[in-house]
Protein backbone atom coordinates (compact mmCIF):
# COMPACT_ATOMS: atom_id res chain seq x y z
CA UNK A 1 0.00 0.00 0.00
CA UNK A 2 1.59 3.05 -0.89
CA UNK A 3 1.98 6.07 1.18
CA UNK A 4 0.26 9.27 1.84
CA UNK A 5 1.40 12.51 0.62
CA UNK A 6 1.47 13.50 4.47
CA UNK A 7 3.42 10.68 5.18
CA UNK A 8 6.11 11.40 2.29
CA UNK A 9 6.41 15.32 2.79
CA UNK A 10 10.21 15.54 2.58
CA UNK A 11 10.14 13.72 -0.70
CA UNK A 12 7.50 15.58 -2.18
CA UNK A 13 9.33 19.06 -1.27
CA UNK A 14 12.05 17.72 -2.72
CA UNK A 15 10.71 16.92 -6.10
CA UNK A 16 8.29 19.87 -5.85
CA UNK A 17 11.57 22.30 -5.73
CA UNK A 18 13.54 20.56 -8.41
CA UNK A 19 10.81 20.96 -11.06
CA UNK A 20 10.28 24.86 -9.47
CA UNK A 21 13.99 25.74 -9.74
CA UNK A 22 13.87 24.09 -13.36
CA UNK A 23 11.10 26.87 -14.58
CA UNK A 24 12.09 29.49 -12.67
CA UNK A 25 15.22 29.41 -14.91
CA UNK A 26 12.86 29.82 -17.92
CA UNK A 27 11.60 32.61 -17.09
CA UNK A 28 14.79 34.35 -15.56
CA UNK A 29 15.75 35.32 -18.94
CA UNK A 30 12.90 37.89 -19.43
CA UNK A 31 13.86 40.57 -17.54
CA UNK A 32 17.54 41.04 -18.56
CA UNK A 33 16.72 40.65 -22.25
CA UNK A 34 16.81 44.73 -23.38
CA UNK A 35 20.13 44.87 -21.12
CA UNK A 36 21.73 41.79 -23.03
CA UNK A 37 20.66 43.22 -25.83
CA UNK A 38 22.50 46.53 -25.45
CA UNK A 39 25.12 45.47 -23.85
CA UNK A 40 25.99 42.85 -26.43
CA UNK A 41 24.47 44.52 -29.48
CA UNK A 42 22.21 41.96 -30.28
CA UNK A 43 19.07 42.17 -32.26
CA UNK A 44 15.27 41.29 -31.04
CA UNK A 45 15.23 38.56 -33.89
CA UNK A 46 18.34 37.21 -31.77
CA UNK A 47 16.96 37.43 -28.58
CA UNK A 48 13.50 36.13 -29.81
CA UNK A 49 15.31 32.68 -31.07
CA UNK A 50 17.40 32.58 -27.26
CA UNK A 51 13.94 32.24 -26.13
CA UNK A 52 12.91 29.89 -28.47
CA UNK A 53 16.15 27.37 -28.67
CA UNK A 54 15.46 26.46 -25.15
CA UNK A 55 12.02 24.89 -25.95
CA UNK A 56 13.41 23.34 -29.07
CA UNK A 57 15.92 21.25 -27.33
CA UNK A 58 13.47 20.05 -24.81
CA UNK A 59 11.11 19.28 -27.08
CA UNK A 60 13.95 17.38 -29.27
CA UNK A 61 14.83 15.65 -26.23
CA UNK A 62 11.88 15.20 -24.19
CA UNK A 63 10.89 11.97 -25.77
CA UNK A 64 14.17 10.16 -24.95
CA UNK A 65 14.05 11.48 -21.83
CA UNK A 66 10.53 10.12 -21.04
CA UNK A 67 11.96 6.72 -22.14
CA UNK A 68 15.07 6.79 -20.20
CA UNK A 69 12.98 8.01 -17.58
CA UNK A 70 11.01 4.48 -17.47
CA UNK A 71 14.41 2.32 -18.37
CA UNK A 72 17.22 3.86 -15.76
CA UNK A 73 14.81 5.21 -13.29
CA UNK A 74 13.10 8.25 -11.69
CA UNK A 75 16.09 9.51 -9.41
CA UNK A 76 19.21 9.13 -12.41
CA UNK A 77 17.45 11.13 -14.65
CA UNK A 78 16.37 13.79 -12.01
CA UNK A 79 19.81 14.46 -11.09
CA UNK A 80 21.31 14.52 -14.12
CA UNK A 81 18.77 16.62 -15.21
CA UNK A 82 19.55 19.66 -12.44
CA UNK A 83 23.33 18.76 -12.83
CA UNK A 84 22.88 20.29 -16.41
CA UNK A 85 20.11 22.92 -15.39
CA UNK A 86 23.35 24.23 -13.36
CA UNK A 87 25.93 24.29 -15.84
CA UNK A 88 23.52 25.92 -18.54
CA UNK A 89 22.76 28.90 -16.02
CA UNK A 90 26.57 29.52 -15.29
CA UNK A 91 27.59 29.19 -18.79
CA UNK A 92 24.65 31.76 -19.55
CA UNK A 93 25.82 33.63 -16.74
CA UNK A 94 29.71 34.10 -17.94
CA UNK A 95 28.78 34.64 -21.87
CA UNK A 96 30.30 37.11 -23.53
CA UNK A 97 29.13 35.61 -27.32
CA UNK A 98 26.29 34.81 -28.65
CA UNK A 99 27.62 31.13 -29.12
CA UNK A 100 27.83 30.80 -25.64
CA UNK A 101 24.80 32.27 -25.04
CA UNK A 102 22.70 29.57 -27.25
CA UNK A 103 25.14 26.71 -26.09
CA UNK A 104 23.60 27.89 -22.24
CA UNK A 105 20.08 28.02 -23.81
CA UNK A 106 20.15 24.10 -25.68
CA UNK A 107 21.68 22.49 -22.15
CA UNK A 108 18.81 24.20 -19.96
CA UNK A 109 16.19 22.49 -22.39
CA UNK A 110 17.71 19.15 -22.46
CA UNK A 111 17.77 19.80 -18.36
CA UNK A 112 14.08 20.51 -18.51
CA UNK A 113 13.49 17.41 -20.60
CA UNK A 114 15.24 15.39 -18.07
CA UNK A 115 13.80 17.42 -14.95
CA UNK A 116 9.81 17.56 -15.82
CA UNK A 117 9.12 13.82 -16.57
CA UNK A 118 11.52 12.38 -14.39
CA UNK A 119 9.55 14.39 -11.64
CA UNK A 120 6.39 13.98 -12.34
CA UNK A 121 6.51 9.82 -13.03
CA UNK A 122 7.79 9.48 -9.54
CA UNK A 123 4.83 11.75 -7.98
CA UNK A 124 2.73 9.33 -9.76
CA UNK A 125 4.93 5.95 -8.84
CA UNK A 126 4.80 7.03 -4.78
CA UNK A 127 0.67 8.52 -4.59
CA UNK A 128 -2.73 6.62 -4.97
CA UNK A 129 -5.07 6.93 -7.52
CA UNK A 130 -6.97 9.11 -4.75
CA UNK A 131 -4.74 11.43 -3.87
CA UNK A 132 -2.80 11.44 -7.49
CA UNK A 133 -5.12 14.94 -8.51
CA UNK A 134 -4.27 16.69 -4.72
CA UNK A 135 -0.29 15.43 -5.50
CA UNK A 136 0.01 16.90 -9.05
CA UNK A 137 -1.63 20.20 -8.38
CA UNK A 138 1.44 20.44 -6.15
CA UNK A 139 3.38 20.07 -9.58
CA UNK A 140 1.86 21.99 -11.25
CA UNK A 141 1.83 24.71 -8.23
CA UNK A 142 6.08 24.83 -8.68
CA UNK A 143 5.83 24.83 -12.70
CA UNK A 144 3.61 27.67 -12.97
CA UNK A 145 5.56 29.46 -9.42
CA UNK A 146 8.63 28.88 -10.87
CA UNK A 147 7.62 30.16 -14.70
CA UNK A 148 5.75 32.79 -13.38
CA UNK A 149 7.87 34.24 -10.83
CA UNK A 150 11.30 33.94 -12.56
CA UNK A 151 10.66 37.32 -14.55
CA UNK A 152 10.05 39.02 -11.17
CA UNK A 153 12.46 37.15 -9.30
CA UNK A 154 15.18 37.72 -12.15
CA UNK A 155 14.21 41.58 -12.36
CA UNK A 156 14.76 41.95 -8.57
CA UNK A 157 18.19 40.08 -8.32
CA UNK A 158 19.49 41.83 -11.73
CA UNK A 159 19.47 45.00 -9.32
CA UNK A 160 22.60 43.49 -8.01
CA UNK A 161 24.05 43.18 -11.66
CA UNK A 162 22.79 42.09 -14.59
CA UNK A 163 24.51 38.40 -14.63
CA UNK A 164 23.27 37.93 -10.87
CA UNK A 165 19.93 36.11 -11.56
CA UNK A 166 22.33 33.39 -13.59
CA UNK A 167 24.63 32.74 -10.63
CA UNK A 168 21.67 32.38 -8.34
CA UNK A 169 19.86 29.67 -10.08
CA UNK A 170 23.28 28.03 -10.89
CA UNK A 171 23.80 27.63 -7.28
CA UNK A 172 20.46 26.77 -6.57
CA UNK A 173 20.63 24.02 -9.02
CA UNK A 174 23.45 22.37 -7.80
CA UNK A 175 22.38 22.48 -4.30
CA UNK A 176 18.88 20.80 -5.30
CA UNK A 177 21.08 18.11 -7.53
CA UNK A 178 23.66 17.33 -4.53
CA UNK A 179 20.50 17.51 -2.04
CA UNK A 180 18.77 14.83 -4.42
CA UNK A 181 21.26 12.01 -4.17
CA UNK A 182 21.70 12.10 -0.38
CA UNK A 183 17.76 12.05 -0.02
CA UNK A 184 15.48 10.56 -3.32
CA UNK A 185 15.71 7.06 -3.39
CA UNK A 186 14.48 5.47 -6.64
CA UNK A 187 10.75 4.39 -6.18
CA UNK A 188 10.79 1.12 -8.74
CA UNK A 189 12.92 -1.55 -8.60
CA UNK A 190 15.29 -2.94 -10.95
CA UNK A 191 12.69 -5.26 -11.83
CA UNK A 192 10.06 -3.06 -12.06
CA UNK A 193 12.10 -0.76 -14.38
CA UNK A 194 12.92 -4.09 -16.40
CA UNK A 195 9.28 -5.19 -16.93
CA UNK A 196 8.46 -1.46 -18.03
CA UNK A 197 11.33 -1.34 -20.73
CA UNK A 198 10.87 -4.72 -21.79
CA UNK A 199 6.79 -3.84 -22.91
CA UNK A 200 8.37 -1.31 -24.99
CA UNK A 201 10.82 -0.50 -27.67
CA UNK A 202 13.92 1.77 -28.11
CA UNK A 203 11.95 5.08 -28.49
CA UNK A 204 11.61 7.89 -31.28
CA UNK A 205 10.10 10.80 -31.98
CA UNK A 206 8.43 9.65 -34.86
CA UNK A 207 6.88 6.69 -32.93
CA UNK A 208 5.86 8.53 -29.57
CA UNK A 209 4.13 11.19 -31.51
CA UNK A 210 2.21 8.39 -33.63
CA UNK A 211 1.46 6.74 -30.02
CA UNK A 212 0.36 10.51 -28.91
CA UNK A 213 -2.22 10.37 -31.63
CA UNK A 214 -4.73 8.20 -29.53
CA UNK A 215 -7.91 10.14 -29.30
CA UNK A 216 -8.00 10.29 -25.85
CA UNK A 217 -4.30 10.60 -25.72
CA UNK A 218 -4.20 13.53 -28.53
CA UNK A 219 -6.71 15.49 -27.33
CA UNK A 220 -5.30 16.09 -23.93
CA UNK A 221 -1.97 16.36 -25.54
CA UNK A 222 -3.72 18.99 -27.68
CA UNK A 223 -4.76 21.08 -25.13
CA UNK A 224 -1.26 20.91 -22.94
CA UNK A 225 0.04 22.71 -26.40
CA UNK A 226 -2.77 24.97 -26.27
CA UNK A 227 -1.94 25.61 -22.35
CA UNK A 228 1.87 26.31 -23.33
CA UNK A 229 0.95 28.20 -26.51
CA UNK A 230 -1.17 30.85 -24.34
CA UNK A 231 0.93 31.24 -21.21
CA UNK A 232 4.45 31.74 -22.79
CA UNK A 233 2.65 34.09 -25.82
CA UNK A 234 1.32 35.83 -22.45
CA UNK A 235 4.33 36.12 -20.60
CA UNK A 236 6.90 36.79 -23.70
CA UNK A 237 4.60 39.93 -24.37
CA UNK A 238 3.63 40.70 -21.11
CA UNK A 239 6.43 42.77 -20.06
CA UNK A 240 6.83 44.54 -23.67
CA UNK A 241 3.51 45.16 -23.88
CA UNK A 242 3.51 46.84 -20.31
CA UNK A 243 6.07 49.37 -20.85
CA UNK A 244 5.21 50.04 -24.34
CA UNK A 245 1.43 50.37 -23.31
CA UNK A 246 1.61 52.00 -19.97
CA UNK A 247 5.17 53.13 -19.27
CA UNK A 248 5.46 50.27 -16.23
CA UNK A 249 8.86 49.87 -14.52
CA UNK A 250 10.71 47.12 -14.70
CA UNK A 251 9.62 46.57 -10.72
CA UNK A 252 6.11 47.16 -11.55
CA UNK A 253 6.38 44.50 -14.15
CA UNK A 254 8.00 42.38 -11.09
CA UNK A 255 5.54 43.12 -9.11
CA UNK A 256 2.37 42.07 -11.24
CA UNK A 257 4.07 39.07 -11.80
CA UNK A 258 5.17 37.90 -8.36
CA UNK A 259 1.46 38.80 -6.88
CA UNK A 260 -0.37 36.82 -9.66
CA UNK A 261 1.62 33.95 -9.40
CA UNK A 262 1.20 33.40 -5.27
CA UNK A 263 -2.21 34.17 -5.91
CA UNK A 264 -2.08 31.62 -8.31
CA UNK A 265 -0.36 29.31 -6.24
CA UNK A 266 -2.42 29.77 -3.15
CA UNK A 267 -5.43 28.59 -5.20
CA UNK A 268 -3.78 25.71 -7.05
CA UNK A 269 -3.05 24.44 -3.69
CA UNK A 270 -5.86 24.57 -1.15
CA UNK A 271 -8.71 24.55 -3.76
CA UNK A 272 -8.05 22.79 -7.14
CA UNK A 273 -8.29 18.99 -5.60
CA UNK A 274 -11.99 20.22 -4.91
CA UNK A 275 -12.61 21.60 -7.82
CA UNK A 276 -12.11 18.56 -9.70
CA UNK A 277 -13.69 16.74 -7.45
CA UNK A 278 -16.86 18.59 -7.58
CA UNK A 279 -16.74 19.06 -11.47
CA UNK A 280 -14.10 16.86 -13.33
CA UNK A 281 -11.18 17.52 -14.90
CA UNK A 282 -13.29 18.14 -18.06
CA UNK A 283 -15.40 20.47 -17.07
CA UNK A 284 -12.72 22.53 -14.79
CA UNK A 285 -10.19 22.48 -18.16
CA UNK A 286 -13.64 24.15 -20.44
CA UNK A 287 -13.93 26.27 -17.46
CA UNK A 288 -10.02 27.41 -17.55
CA UNK A 289 -10.03 28.46 -21.20
CA UNK A 290 -13.21 30.25 -21.32
CA UNK A 291 -12.10 32.01 -18.18
CA UNK A 292 -8.35 32.78 -19.92
CA UNK A 293 -9.98 33.71 -23.68
CA UNK A 294 -12.31 36.59 -21.72
CA UNK A 295 -9.35 37.89 -20.05
CA UNK A 296 -7.06 37.60 -23.03
CA UNK A 297 -9.57 39.71 -24.54
CA UNK A 298 -10.08 41.97 -21.84
CA UNK A 299 -6.22 42.89 -21.87
CA UNK A 300 -6.61 44.68 -24.60
CA UNK A 301 -8.96 47.32 -23.01
CA UNK A 302 -7.43 48.02 -19.75
CA UNK A 303 -5.46 51.06 -19.06
CA UNK A 304 -4.83 51.54 -15.29
CA UNK A 305 -2.39 48.91 -12.81
CA UNK A 306 -4.77 48.16 -11.01
CA UNK A 307 -6.69 46.72 -13.95
CA UNK A 308 -3.94 44.94 -15.30
CA UNK A 309 -3.08 43.20 -12.27
CA UNK A 310 -6.50 42.14 -11.98
CA UNK A 311 -6.06 40.51 -15.40
CA UNK A 312 -3.04 39.13 -14.83
CA UNK A 313 -4.40 37.13 -11.84
CA UNK A 314 -6.94 35.70 -13.79
CA UNK A 315 -5.16 34.79 -16.44
CA UNK A 316 -2.15 33.08 -14.93
CA UNK A 317 -5.11 31.33 -12.84
CA UNK A 318 -6.87 29.86 -15.10
CA UNK A 319 -3.47 28.18 -16.87
CA UNK A 320 -2.72 27.23 -13.29
CA UNK A 321 -5.18 25.04 -12.92
CA UNK A 322 -5.55 23.92 -16.52
CA UNK A 323 -1.90 22.44 -16.31
CA UNK A 324 -2.68 20.16 -13.57
CA UNK A 325 -6.51 19.36 -14.48
CA UNK A 326 -4.76 17.94 -17.60
CA UNK A 327 -1.94 15.99 -16.51
CA UNK A 328 -3.82 14.65 -13.74
CA UNK A 329 -5.83 13.26 -16.73
CA UNK A 330 -3.33 11.80 -18.61
CA UNK A 331 -1.66 9.95 -15.45
CA UNK A 332 -4.40 8.55 -14.29
CA UNK A 333 -4.72 6.32 -17.84
CA UNK A 334 -0.98 6.32 -17.81
CA UNK A 335 -0.68 3.22 -16.39
CA UNK A 336 3.27 1.81 -15.93
CA UNK A 337 4.55 4.36 -18.70
CA UNK A 338 3.85 7.60 -16.70
CA UNK A 339 7.43 7.85 -18.07
CA UNK A 340 5.63 8.06 -21.88
CA UNK A 341 2.88 10.59 -20.94
CA UNK A 342 5.12 12.67 -18.62
CA UNK A 343 7.73 12.85 -21.75
CA UNK A 344 4.64 13.77 -24.62
CA UNK A 345 3.52 16.18 -22.00
CA UNK A 346 6.78 17.91 -21.72
CA UNK A 347 7.22 17.85 -25.72
CA UNK A 348 3.76 19.10 -26.29
CA UNK A 349 4.71 21.91 -23.52
CA UNK A 350 7.78 22.74 -25.74
CA UNK A 351 5.53 23.34 -28.87
CA UNK A 352 3.67 25.70 -27.61
CA UNK A 353 7.02 27.36 -25.75
CA UNK A 354 8.60 27.76 -29.58
CA UNK A 355 4.92 28.55 -31.58
CA UNK A 356 3.68 31.00 -29.31
CA UNK A 357 6.74 33.26 -28.02
CA UNK A 358 7.49 33.31 -32.25
CA UNK A 359 3.75 34.58 -33.13
CA UNK A 360 3.46 36.42 -30.16
CA UNK A 361 6.51 38.10 -31.28
CA UNK A 362 5.69 39.02 -34.97
CA UNK A 363 1.82 40.03 -33.84
CA UNK A 364 3.34 42.68 -31.51
CA UNK A 365 5.70 43.88 -34.30
CA UNK A 366 2.19 44.81 -36.62
CA UNK A 367 0.31 45.78 -33.15
CA UNK A 368 0.56 45.36 -29.74
CA UNK A 369 -3.05 43.81 -29.09
CA UNK A 370 -2.96 41.18 -32.21
CA UNK A 371 -0.83 38.34 -29.54
CA UNK A 372 -3.59 38.67 -26.89
CA UNK A 373 -6.49 38.47 -29.44
CA UNK A 374 -4.75 35.66 -31.23
CA UNK A 375 -4.32 33.87 -27.95
CA UNK A 376 -7.78 34.22 -27.23
CA UNK A 377 -8.70 32.59 -30.74
CA UNK A 378 -6.30 29.76 -30.06
CA UNK A 379 -7.88 29.12 -26.54
CA UNK A 380 -11.86 29.25 -28.04
CA UNK A 381 -10.20 26.48 -30.66
CA UNK A 382 -9.02 24.69 -27.65
CA UNK A 383 -12.30 24.66 -25.85
CA UNK A 384 -14.31 23.76 -29.28
CA UNK A 385 -11.71 20.31 -28.87
CA UNK A 386 -12.61 19.54 -25.65
CA UNK A 387 -16.53 18.66 -26.96
CA UNK A 388 -15.34 15.79 -29.05
CA UNK A 389 -13.35 14.70 -25.49
CA UNK A 390 -14.65 11.16 -25.46
CA UNK A 391 -14.15 10.19 -21.65
CA UNK A 392 -13.99 6.34 -21.46
CA UNK A 393 -10.85 4.08 -20.71
CA UNK A 394 -7.87 4.55 -22.78
CA UNK A 395 -7.70 0.69 -23.08
CA UNK A 396 -4.30 -0.12 -25.25
CA UNK A 397 -2.64 2.78 -26.88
Amino acid sequence: MKKTIKQQKSILIILLSNIFIAFLGIGLIIPVMPSFMNIMHLSGKTMGYLVAVFAVSQLLISPLAGYWVDRYGRKKIIIIGLFLFGVSELIFGLGTNVFVLYLSRILGGISAAFIMPGVTAYVADITSIQERSKAMGYISAAISTGFIIGPGVGGFIAEYGIRMPFYFAAAIAFLACITSIFILKEPLTKEELAEISANKKQTTIIRDFKKSFHPLYFIAFILVFVLAFGLSAYETIFSLFSDLKFGFTPKDIAAIITISSIFGVVVQVFVFAKMVDKLGEKKLIQLCLITAAIFAVASTLISSFLEVLAVACFIFLAFDLLRPALTTFLSKDAGKEQGFVAGMNSTYTSLGNIVGPAIGGILFDVNIHYPYLFAAVILVIGLGITFMWKEKPLGNA
